[in-house]
């Protein structure tokens, strides 16, 4: 810790205090290298990702009977 800080006002900091919530609202995706080259920002691949899910849900349809 640097000396500029109070040391005191951490004396009664609770560690992980809100990593469950944190856990509970984040989904961190980790991608490869050469994945992540591909995509110029997370909007580019979160597009990519439901233009694919479209396509898997055309070819899942149900069959009518």
């Amino acid at each position: 810790m640097k000396d500029e800080y109070d040391s005191a006002l951490f004396d009664n900091a609770e560690v992980g205090k809100y990593a469950e919530r944190l856990r509970q609202a984040s989904n961190v995706v980790v991608v490869e290298p050469d994945i992540a080259a591909a995509f110029p920002n997370n909007a580019a691949v979160n597009n990519a990702l439901r233009e694919l899910l479209k396509l898997v849900q055309q070819v899942n349809l149900p069959k009518s009977v």
